[in-house]
């Protein structure tokens, strides 16, 4: 299975989509490899960070998914290098 690190950015505007956003996290747990949330009162946003392995198709859902939701701003950077585990 060949698979590539990226890394998801989330801007919530909308508190109450946390609740889903974890949701979608969770069943997506097997491939993160870590998370930084940072709650940013000033402007009533939360910034969202994801770092995971998984094959492309695979973080493009999760990241799809999550575009979804009212309020939730996505942008998906990956590397370059190809993982064949």
């Amino acid at each position: 299975m060949e698979t590539r690190i990226a890394v998801i950015s989330i801007i919530v505007e909308n508190s109450e989509s946390a609740e889903k956003i974890n949701s979608i996290l969770h069943e997506y747990g097997e491939y993160i490899i870590g998370r930084m949330g940072i709650p940013y009162r000033r402007r009533g946003v939360s910034i969202i960070s994801i770092a995971m392995e998984a094959p492309q198709n695979t973080v493009a859902a999760l990241s799809g998914k999550i575009g979804k939701i009212e309020g939730v701003s996505v942008k998906t950077a990956y590397s370059g290098a190809v993982f064949n585990d």
